[in-house]
């Protein structure tokens, strides 16, 4: 782990790597969710408050063919000027061209320089070395604050590292704490250790499963994923969400699980619904036993009951995924439910993690975002960490 909080960052300019790939408003282009940028505060105020300057880079949307005015960086500098407390934060319509250079050559102690979207460049995402030593003749020191896009390799996030000695090399803030939650989990578990895995696809989460296999004592299974487990083992799932081509893949984790001595908890009954839509009709099913031109779209008050009962009694709780289509009132309660668990569980000495877009969407929709031990920013990320896989982001301040 780098020493970013014991170093005095005085009279250095400070190149921080941030994920400010925030959603905004389609007409307006303001933003409507401002989470990532507020977690890079902490390390921006830290740099400013030693007596260095801060030059901040990242990516915003998916530009195709060069700068576009809806994915450009400047519809973020009147709202990060207003969380810093009104200070001037300065823009570079560029993020290496001459106005970058300048603005950052001539940036003073405690003074703050946002550039222009990365992915402006075909480079960024290539991982081009020049485009990278470009951006790191810009600072001092380097700084990865951007868990969002440590899984990948570009110039930004992995590639700058060469061009820094190791001591000019940090993770900010969020990025320690980050690292530090998802090792909490993965290396210093304590059990039983309950990871709780949703979402719709088998195929989405078979590595992270194979990989929890090893050190989960309990793996709830909800979600559309349920099902493909559900008709694998003969069940009947009506028309629910299923990937045939992974019933076998679902029988070998099931005896994988067995063998190993892990619990692989399923749904066993559904809220299910003749449509997928708000006002679909409803009723609850055993999982296994659904009808004809009926889906699963939430597990069942039993299964919620159940799965709630084994998050009660663990010491560990990773969380990826949700129960069911919770953006519709009608099939959240189920999600809503392994929320209230997580969080009373964490009340009582547990420790929990939430990764993965749509389970942080759903603490935050639910207000439980601040009753459980970690919300993580990163979805793909933090998805790949548990998989066992390295992050280039990672890798590339500890190398």
């Amino acid at each position: 782990m780098s020493n970013f909080s014991n170093h005095n960052f005085a009279n250095q300019k400070a190149l921080i790597r941030v994920d400010f790939n925030v959603p905004l408003d389609k007409t307006t282009l303001a933003i409507t969710d401002d989470t990532r940028i507020k977690a890079a505060l902490p390390t921006i105020q830290k740099i400013l408050k030693d007596g260095g300057s801060v030059i901040l880079m990242s990516h915003l949307g998916r530009p195709k063919e060069g700068p576009e005015d809806k994915y450009s960086l400047k519809h973020l500098v009147k709202h990060l000027s207003d969380l810093l407390g009104g200070k001037t934060v300065f823009f570079a319509n560029d993020c290496i061209g001459e106005q970058a250079v300048l603005t950052a050559s001539m940036l003073k102690a405690g003074e703050v320089l946002l550039l222009e979207n990365l992915r402006f460049y075909k480079e960024e995402e290539k991982g081009n070395e020049d485009f990278a030593k470009k951006l790191a003749a810009l600072g001092d020191v380097w700084i990865n604050d951007a868990f969002g896009t440590a899984h990948r390799a570009h110039a930004s996030t992995a590639v700058i590292a060469k061009f820094f000695p190791k001591e000019k090399r940090f993770f900010g803030l969020l990025m320690e704490a980050e690292v530090n939650a998802a090792e909490q989990v993965l290396h210093k578990a304590q059990k039983p250790f309950t990871a709780i895995i949703g979402g719709a696809k088998v195929s989405d989460k078979i590595l992270i499963i194979e990989n929890l296999l090893e050190k989960a004592t309990d793996i709830i299974i909800g979600g559309g994923m349920a099902y493909t487990f559900m008709k694998a083992q003969g069940g009947q799932i009506g028309s629910s969400l299923c990937e045939d081509d992974r019933l076998q893949t679902a029988l070998e984790i099931l005896a994988k699980a067995k063998a190993k001595q892990v619990n692989i908890h399923l749904p066993e009954d559904s809220i299910i619904a003749d449509k997928f839509a708000a006002d679909a009709n409803t009723q609850i099913a055993q999982s296994n036993a659904i009808q004809d031109g009926w889906m699963g779209l939430d597990i069942g008050t039993n299964a919620a009951n159940k799965f709630s009962e084994v998050i009660k009694y663990s010491k560990t709780i990773l969380w990826n995924g949700p129960m069911g289509v919770f953006e519709i009132e009608k099939f959240q309660s189920g999600t809503k439910a392994v929320a209230v668990a997580v969080a009373a569980s964490t009340q009582t000495g547990a420790f929990s993690l939430v990764g993965g877009g749509d389970s942080v969407a759903a603490v935050n929709q639910f207000g439980f975002n601040d009753k459980v031990s970690y919300v993580s920013t990163g979805g793909g990320a933090m998805l790949e960490y548990f998989e066992g896989k390295t992050l280039p982001g990672i890798a590339a301040v500890n190398e």
